[in-house]
């Protein structure tokens, strides 16, 4: 049902939503959805939450990920992925996009623009992707100040803190600070780079009763997990960050390299989304049916 329709959109509002999902259990599958086609995409799969992620997000638009996007962009993203797929989406939000006023506005803007939850991380600017070196930590207190700011100026926002310091100041570092965070007012926990098994686990006996997010990207310091080991880990959560960028990426970098061979992309079809198939993902139908003024698109046959 098309998002032009009141009776079609949701109606409790996304951040109930993701907490219910979270407190309910099992652990909840969240793929990345750099775009409104791809949430869509993730809706017809079956996932029940989606999220985007600041690498996705940048590199979508041609930048790194150094904390260069501003809140307005952002929010162009949680827009058309929230009205494209209706799932609650968990965004992130980097490093609150400065201090505690503007951890606030981000806040009220995600909400705004339908996000279901945030995290924000404990970094310094220019942040960094969690799985590289050097990067720069904030004083626990000052992130702390950041997650009682964005308690107080959410809704229903379920809002999720992400510590660096595993690499720099070890489990007891991380730990303690989770625990701060948990106490400014996190709804749970982003433990990011852990490297093992045991680590995951340490991390999930030594802060009981907190939910916890984990990390599945590829190319990092996690190795590959699934869904159900996490859970057995300890975890509520699990996100695959960029995953989709990077097939998404690969696939395009291919079809142009085709193109340049071949003189066409008449080899590529095979690899292809038809029209008929692009046309039920994103319900061409539905939205024509919804203006009876608009004549019934039929797709043409294909040739020969």
């Amino acid at each position: 049902m098309s998002y032009l329709q009141a009776s079609g959109l949701p109606d409790r509002p996304a951040g109930l939503r993701f907490r219910e999902l979270v407190e309910r259990g099992p652990i909840v599958q969240i793929p990345g959805a750099h775009n409104g086609l791809a949430g869509r995409q993730a809706m017809r799969a079956g996932f029940e939450a989606c999220y985007l992620s600041g690498a996705a997000m940048t590199a979508s638009m041609g930048l790194p990920d150094l904390g260069i996007i501003t809140v307005d962009e952002v929010c162009f993203f949680v827009r058309q992925v929230a009205r494209a797929s209706g799932l609650p989406v968990l965004v992130d939000g980097d490093t609150g996009y400065g201090e505690a006023l503007n951890v606030m506005h981000m806040v009220r803007s995600f909400e705004d623009a339908g996000a279901g939850a945030v995290h924000i991380e404990d970094q310094l600017l220019p942040k960094k992707c969690g799985h590289l070196n050097d990067k720069k930590l904030a004083d626990a207190r000052d992130m702390a100040a950041k997650v009682a700011a964005a308690a107080h100026a959410r809704r229903n926002l379920y809002i999720i803190a992400r510590t660096d310091a595993a690499a720099s100041e070890g489990m007891d570092g991380a730990v303690a600070r989770a625990k701060m965070y948990v106490e400014a007012g996190a709804d749970a926990i982003f433990p990011e780079a852990l490297y093992n098994a045991e680590m995951f686990r340490e991390f999930a006996r030594r802060m009981p009763g907190v939910p916890l997010l984990a990390n599945m990207t590829e190319f990092g310091r996690t190795p590959f997990f699934t869904a159900a080991e996490f859970q057995e880990m300890g975890y509520r959560m699990v996100i695959w960050p960029v995953t989709s960028l990077r097939v998404s990426a690969k696939a395009v970098e291919n079809l142009y390299a085709a193109i340049r061979r071949d003189g066409g992309a008449q080899n590529c079809v095979e690899a292809m989304q038809t029209r008929a198939e692009l046309y039920e993902t994103i319900d061409y139908a539905g939205f024509e049916a919804l203006d009876a003024t608009i004549v019934k698109t039929v797709v043409p046959a294909p040739i020969g």
